[in-house]
């Protein structure tokens, strides 16, 4: 079986990508997937242990079947919740493109069948003064799955970042609507135009109010429709 490999970006922070990453990675699991996430950069953590650590990161690595170290799920790690550049700058410290690739295709050196590479942020969040996080994307040439945020002022966000990806010549594997049924106003109607209008597939539309049976089963489809 080939590998299966896909970059998460989302419409905006707090899209849910780790939401939409940590499902798909139990999904693959149940499939008997060796399956398993990196988030090269983050930036808002904590110290356990003596040792900083990002809550999205930790549940990435746990969702994986492939047993991975934290530095290897997330090798770039800062305190703050602020932009990774900003973190980076006051910290004296320079993140680039080069280094951040070498970090997740040594993960991915790991054997496995399914991987995922979770972004920060949107789509052009700065790594540096020069480099874009778009960039590492680029260089790993995988798959972008879009997960969009459904609330008001989706619909702009989604369509610039969709255009962004082709831009930057890559192609999109689908895009999930991430949350909105019991919040978004004209919820259906809104799901109804991204459908019609973004020339990508619709691999799901999730809920933040779940309960584990049906997130496991609306979870299975999404890993369907994407290996579809």
């Amino acid at each position: 079986m080939a590998k299966q490999q896909y970059f998460i970006t989302g419409t905006d922070t707090d899209a849910g990508k780790t939401h939409v990453c940590v499902g798909l990675l139990a999904a693959a699991a149940r499939q008997d997937l060796r399956s398993m996430g990196v988030k090269p950069i983050s930036a808002g953590a904590e110290m356990i242990d003596g040792k900083l650590r990002n809550d999205d990161a930790m549940k990435i690595q746990a969702a994986s079947s492939v047993s991975l170290h934290y530095e290897q799920v997330n090798p770039v790690v800062f305190e703050p919740a602020i932009a990774p550049h900003i973190a980076a700058a006051k910290e004296n410290k320079i993140i680039t493109v080069t280094r951040l690739e070498g970090f997740v295709r040594g993960s991915l050196l790991t054997p496995h069948d399914f991987a995922l590479v979770e972004g920060a942020g949107g789509w052009r969040v700065p790594v540096n003064d020069r480099e874009l996080l778009s960039d590492l994307a680029k260089r790993l040439a995988m798959p972008v799955i879009v997960v969009v945020n459904m609330r008001l002022g989706c619909l702009n966000h989604a369509f610039l970042t969709m255009e962004a990806i082709r831009r930057d010549g890559l192609k999109i594997a689908g895009w999930v609507a991430n949350g909105g049924q019991d919040d978004m106003s004209c919820y259906e109607e809104n799901l109804s135009t991204l459908n019609n209008m973004l020339s990508a597939p619709l691999l799901g539309s999730l809920s933040w109010h779940q309960d584990r049976q049906t997130a496991e089963a609306e979870f299975d489809l999404l890993l369907k429709n994407l290996s579809s």
